[in-house]
């Protein structure tokens, strides 16, 4: 579980009828982070300002959204929790909350004209706990699909995963909104089963879809934001081994990664531990059930 590593907190807005929600990953103080964005489509806010050489480099939340661009608005709402809190990059008129955001599509499943906005995000943080988070269709996930590259007939349900790997004391934590393109590659015949499928001549479109898995990689080592910035990039490694095909131009996969720093460890080490979490995470989802509801 993500709240696995000491002081992370995470909290839920649903919206069930609608299908969309989002997701805070509520951070201690002075925790480092940096992203990285892969594929063709992505939905984000903040994530320039985590790259390695800017001026930032500690964030107070990292949050995940339904609702495609219009869900980026959600982040208002965590922004306005922190500030309440006092927290933020101090500023000469005061702290500005650091949140990156991520956001899905989900607006092609239930009702596409409801998405999580500032009023949500900041219920996400009230609901916010150290408790092992609910998973699932909750949250960012709530109207995630997978298997679109044949064409959205073939759609299955997504969800929210997690999963953490240790080394001693050191934790490595991911929660993953699996909402993608592909089809989770639960056995690690995926990508054999499209290239076949191609090489035989099927009837495949590769339909691009509007998709995207995003995550939250968190740990408890000491790392500088480069370092974040590493890890960040193998945790789409690990997404590469769960999920086939990935990172296409209708997917904007994106994960943030988040040093607590309390604990040692080699970057190398923390980078072998997100591959194998991030792997075991979108894997623990439940796609095998009937899609509910119209996607289109």
């Amino acid at each position: 579980m993500i709240t696995d590593v000491p002081g992370v907190q995470v909290g839920h807005w649903t919206e069930p009828q609608a299908r969309t929600g989002c997701t805070v990953v509520l951070l201690p103080t002075d925790t480092v982070a940096s992203g990285e964005v892969r594929g063709g489509a992505p939905a984000s806010r903040e994530l320039d300002l985590l790259a390695p050489g800017r001026l930032v480099e500690r964030v107070d939340a990292v949050l995940l959204t339904g609702g495609s661009a219009h869900g980026l608005a959600a982040a208002d709402g965590v922004m306005r929790w922190c500030e309440e809190q006092g927290r933020g990059f101090d500023t000469p008129a005061g702290p500005v909350p650091i949140v990156p955001t991520l956001a899905l599509y989900d607006l092609s499943v239930g009702d596409g004209s409801v998405r999580p906005d500032a009023a949500a995000g900041y219920a996400a943080c009230l609901a916010a706990s150290h408790e092992p988070p609910a998973l699932g269709t909750v949250g960012a996930a709530t109207g995630a699909t997978t298997d679109k590259w044949r064409g959205p007939e073939h759609a299955r349900p997504g969800g929210l995963g997690t999963s953490a790997r240790r080394q001693g004391a050191v934790v490595v934590a991911v929660l993953v909104a699996v909402n993608a393109f592909g089809t989770v590659d639960v056995d690690g015949t995926g990508a054999a089963t499209v290239a076949d499928l191609l090489e035989a001549g099927a009837d495949v479109p590769l339909q691009l879809g509007a998709s995207t898995t995003i995550g939250v990689v968190a740990t408890n080592a000491r790392l500088t934001k480069t370092e974040c910035w590493l890890v960040a990039q193998s945790a789409h490694d690990g997404l590469a081994r769960s999920v086939a095909p990935v990172h296409t131009r209708g997917d904007g996969d994106a994960f943030v990664t988040c040093a607590t720093g309390t604990e040692d460890a080699p970057v190398e080490v923390i980078r072998a531990l997100t591959v194998a979490a991030v792997e075991a995470a979108v894997r623990s989802v439940d796609t095998s059930g009937e899609l509910v509801g119209r996607h289109r």
